[in-house]
Order: C-alpha cells, then sequence, then structure tokens
C-alpha cells in the first residue's frame, strides 16, 4: 500500500534526523541567525514587529534547507544502503515523497521555537496577526520548495558536500532573482519577478493568500520532486 510504504520511509527518515549531531547543529545555528535578526530589530531599533525575521528567512533558508536535505539520497549513495532500500516493495515514488514529508517535518519543527518571538511582541505592543499567519504559511511553503530543490540536487550526487553546494546555488538564486531586476531590459520583467520565489513568499507573509502564489511552490515542488524520481530512475 503506497501511503502505508511513504509513511514507513517518512518515519524511518524522521529518526535518523535526531540520531545525527548535523541536525542539531543545523537547528542551533537557523536559531542563532532567526534570533538575532529579531532581537536586533526588537531592541536596538525598538520595534516590537516580525517583517525583518521573514524579510530574511527565505535567504536564511536558502542555506539552511540544503544542509537539511544534502544527506538524504547522497548518504545512501555513499554507504550503499539504496541498493538495499530500493529491493523493499517500494516504489520510487514512495522513497521520494517519504524523504520529503520527513525533511518538511524536521523544518516546521525546526520553526515551532520562533512562534516565541510572535508571542513576546504580542505581550509588549500590539500585533497584527494576519501578517504572522501569513509568514509561517509562507515559509512551510518555501521551506517545502526549498527541500523538494535539495532532495533533486541530493539524487544527483553521492557527495554531500557537492549535493549542499548545488541546492544551495539553486535556493540562492531562486531568492534573488527578483531583486536583481533592475539589470533586466522591461521586457522580460514580469518573467523573472514570477520565477523568484522571495517574491512569492512576500505576498503571503503580507497576509495576502493569493492561488498564484499558492500554484507557485507547489509547482516549484512538483518539478524538484519529478526531477529526483527521474534522477534516482536513472541511477537504477
Amino acid at each position: 500500500m503506497a501511503a502505508g510504504n511513504i509513511s514507513h520511509i517518512f518515519r524511518r527518515e524522521f529518526k535518523v534526523y535526531f540520531v545525527s549531531p548535523i541536525a542539531y547543529i543545523v537547528i542551533a545555528i537557523f536559531l542563532v541567525l532567526a534570533g538575532w535578526f529579531f532581537f536586533s530589530t526588537f531592541f536596538l531599533f525598538n520595534q516590537a514587529e516580525l517583517r525583518d525575521f521573514f524579510n530574511l528567512l527565505p535567504m536564511i533558508f536558502a542555506f539552511i534547507v540544503p544542509a537539511i536535505t544534502m544527506r538524504l539520497f547522497s548518504e545512501e549513495f555513499n554507504v550503499g544502503s539504496y541498493e538495499i532500500l530500493v529491493t523493499l516493495p517500494v516504489t520510487f515514488r514512495d522513497i521520494i515523497l517519504g524523504k520529503f514529508f520527513a525533511s518538511v517535518a524536521f523544518l516546521a519543527i525546526m520553526m515551532l521555537p520562533t512562534l516565541s518571538y510572535a508571542i513576546s511582541v504580542a505581550l509588549l505592543g500590539e500585533l497584527d496577526w494576519g501578517p504572522v499567519v501569513g509568514g509561517y504559511i509562507g515559509a512551510i511553503l518555501l521551506g517545502a520548495a526549498f527541500s523538494a530543490i535539495g532532495l533533486f540536487a541530493s539524487s544527483l550526487t553521492k557527495n554531500q558536500i557537492i549535493a549542499f553546494i548545488i541546492g544551495m546555488i539553486i535556493c540562492f538564486a531562486l531568492t534573488i532573482v527578483d531583486k536583481l531586476l533592475f539589470f533586466l531590459p522591461e521586457s522580460m520583467l514580469g518573467f523573472f519577478q514570477y520565477i523568484g520565489a522571495g517574491y512569492h513568499f512576500q505576498n503571503i507573509a503580507r497576509g495576502i493568500i493569493d492561488s498564484r502564489d499558492i500554484l507557485y511552490f507547489l509547482s516549484l515542488i512538483f518539478i524538484a520532486l519529478y526531477g529526483a524520481h527521474l534522477s534516482v530512475r536513472e541511477r537504477h
């Protein structure tokens, strides 16, 4: 049963995250960076808001998420456990989706402590919860898209560092492309703005849920996971 196979792969991968020191290092780095951007606004500029935190989240994710996903296939290829995995009664789709959902669940847990920022602001001043809810919805969608890209990068090589670099380059490019529009001719502005992940994330982070932004992230997830499917099938 596909759902049971996906659930089995998910539980297996999710448990592995918490027996690896890399997971705790990544969480610590993320919380230090996120805390710095939040508290620098909170104390240095005396602004009780989460705007700067959400503005910089795509850039943080571009480096953090590939570190979370780099081992998903690369480690299996390197130690030889992938050959054992594919002999089990599971499909490539089951393996890819199980690993993908595990990385997204880990990302959601990593984000959980940052809810304390919103609670702190709400206790100390007036907080508009619309952009906060939108920001976290956008963060999950952005994280899921970058997780899919990282999974694709991991499926290309047995070297985790190379997988991290490939995933980081793609995520970073999608993060900054809409910020480089002044270098482009006017006829191309609309296209390059649309492919920018940061542009769609900021739309949702304003508290405006637009179907075009949702469709963008779902399309990005599908393309990256399909790319991973083609990659592991070719390797097999």
